[in-house]
């Protein structure tokens, strides 16, 4: 038989698939009805407008290709990093970003462990706070004023997929952000991320 299955490329194809489906389906599924991944934990809010907006950049920048976002509940990264991640801190993500290499540290507990003047010199200039570090510097950032006229879509269009903004929130959205810069917006994304959780290392 495994002879005939192995000689025969569309058979196998159709057996491949139909393994991987199966597998797929009994480890998603049980875990689509399970509360602690579909509720929020407590005291979680969608993020403010300026924070989102900081997300998107720190999506376009590629911030995700050296910087992962997912503790995983392992003793040296918890040591490390901080408490390990818990899908109801991600709930409201579209999409996630939880990255999949760590050329410089994971940043989901990063969130206040540095001032806003640090992060504002780590960006404009990594290695005067971060001596031999490899990252690049971002000073566009600093001259780019936030896309005012996108924001308020960005937080309805998240209003639809579940993220619980109120039609105010998104009114308001752009209140108070006429002079901010992009660099602003990622220092508010990343003064935020991990801080309901406040177990550190």
């Amino acid at each position: 038989m495994n002879d005939f299955i192995e000689k025969n490329i569309g058979l196998m194809i159709v057996l491949i698939i139909v393994a991987v489906s199966f597998g797929g389906i009994v480890e998603i599924v049980p875990l689509m009805s399970q509360k602690v991944v579909t509720e929020p934990i407590d005291g979680l809010e969608p993020l403010p407008p300026l924070a989102l907006e900081g997300r998107d950049i720190y999506i376009r920048e590629g911030c995700t290709v050296c910087h992962s976002q997912m503790i995983r509940p392992l003793r040296a990264e918890v040591e490390r990093y901080g408490h390990y991640s818990v899908a109801g801190e991600l709930v409201y993500d579209h999409p996630f970003v939880f990255g999949s290499k760590r050329t410089g540290p994971d940043l989901a507990r990063v969130g206040q462990l540095y001032s806003d003047d640090w992060h504002r010199a780590h960006l404009l200039d990594p290695r005067s706070v971060v001596p031999g570090s490899i990252m690049p510097s971002y000073p566009w950032l600093f001259e780019r004023a936030i896309d005012l006229e996108v924001l308020p879509k960005k937080l309805a269009a998240l209003q639809t997929l579940g993220v619980p903004y109120t039609d105010e929130d998104i009114e308001n959205a752009t209140v108070g952000l006429e002079n901010s810069t992009e660099a602003d917006a990622i220092i508010a994304y990343l003064q935020q991320l991990g801080t309901l959780i406040t177990e550190r290392r």
